[in-house]
């Protein structure tokens, strides 16, 4: 007879052990890699901000000194030390004199923005209604001096430039993104004279929709309220330049109440911006400036500096295509042996440009 306890199922307690044990093993073995992971990102994370930090340091000193130097020595929060970090260019080299084409309304940001900056005890005993606006608005077609004439007037005002853009004030932390706003505000007052650059300024301060992201609307809403509540005197000039001031709120354009329509150049602006653009460069006599500047007709500002480039480069073509007829097709140029003496430069130069450019543009018809 066969015995009954054989069909009967053994015990789970043993599996139950085994299966605890793996899981525990298993439990392990994810704890460490993902120890190893964070690690390995925490690593890289350091380096990473270390190496910026070690980047961005003079900056942070050079405002530091400016401060210090002022008699101001007001502490700074982080918000305000990121942003000195990355809004504030090292040099600006852009003068008045650089821009050509543009006097009309040089002269007038001398008069409305530079000299209330520049010599504030003029214009203190004065009218308030004397001061620096709060915002300047400079809209027209790319290319045509908007972002140099905001560093020029950094440059002739001797004022403090910040530079903001949207990346530097964005944070993926709710309200931080109104904490940078407020810190661009607070900091502009401790390093006043300031002037607030916003380029492409349609991108960030865009028309509101019952539609917009929340976030953005706080940081806009935020911004409006630190702009209102500016009270520097007309030591903080905020400065946007635009292509599209159609898509600006209406009540951000309200608080730029100067605004300057920067057109494409006509036949003398160009004729002013080519000699400027020229300026260094051999010329061969008689160059004629206004038969050149003619065939510019719809260029920008930095269109006519980029044909002049291209006609540049026509002399030292053919320079180096005469010395390979020469030397072979293994020539190479070094300063030690062989000095670059090009011709130069000719009107008619510019005229094989656009002659090669015009040919291109209809095989691209034809296609």
């Amino acid at each position: 007879m066969l015995n009954p306890d054989l069909f009967t199922p053994k015990s789970s307690s043993s599996s139950s052990k085994i299966l605890s044990a793996a899981g525990i093993i298993v439990s392990s073995l994810a704890f460490r890699v993902a120890i190893s992971v964070s690690a390995a990102f925490l690593t890289t994370y350091i380096l990473q901000h270390r190496s910026t930090k070690l980047q961005l340091k003079p900056n942070l000193s050079k405002v530091r000194e400016k401060l210090k130097k002022d008699g101001r020595n007001v502490p700074l929060n982080s918000h305000e030390i990121s942003l000195i970090q990355e809004c504030i260019p090292e040099d600006i080299n852009v003068k008045f004199d650089d821009i050509g084409g543009l006097e009309d309304i040089i002269d007038d940001l001398r008069e409305t923005v530079v000299y209330p900056l520049t010599v504030p005890g003029l214009f203190s005993g004065s009218s308030p209604l004397l001061q620096a606006p709060k915002g300047v608005l400079l809209y027209g077609p790319p290319g045509c001096g908007k972002t140099m004439i905001a560093k020029a007037l950094a440059h002739e005002s001797s004022a403090t430039f910040l530079n903001v853009k949207i990346s530097s004030i964005t944070d993926k932390w709710f309200g931080e993104s109104n904490k940078y706003a407020a810190a661009i505000f607070s900091l502009a007052r401790k390093l006043e004279p300031c002037i607030v650059f916003i380029d492409e300024i349609d991108s960030f301060l865009r028309s509101r929709e019952t539609n917009d992201n929340e976030a953005m609307s706080m940081v806009k809403s935020e911004f409006m309220t630190q702009w209102d509540g500016l009270s520097s005197g007309g030591r903080i000039v905020i400065l946007g330049a635009t292509n599209r001031p159609n898509d600006i709120d209406a009540a951000f354009l309200r608080r730029m109440p100067k605004r300057y329509g920067i057109r494409l150049p006509d036949l003398k602006k160009r004729i002013e911006i080519l000699k400027l653009s020229l300026h260094g460069t051999t010329l061969e006599e008689p160059f004629d400036f206004e038969k050149v500047a003619r065939h510019m007709e719809g260029l920008s500002g930095s269109g006519i500096k980029e044909a002049c480039r291209d006609a540049a480069m026509i002399p030292i073509r053919e320079y180096f295509r005469d010395h390979r007829k020469k030397h072979g097709m293994k020539f190479v140029p070094t300063e030690e042996n062989d000095a670059l003496k090009t011709r130069p430069l000719r009107d008619s130069d510019f005229f094989v440009e656009w002659a090669a450019k015009k040919k291109d543009d209809e095989l691209d018809d034809l296609e």
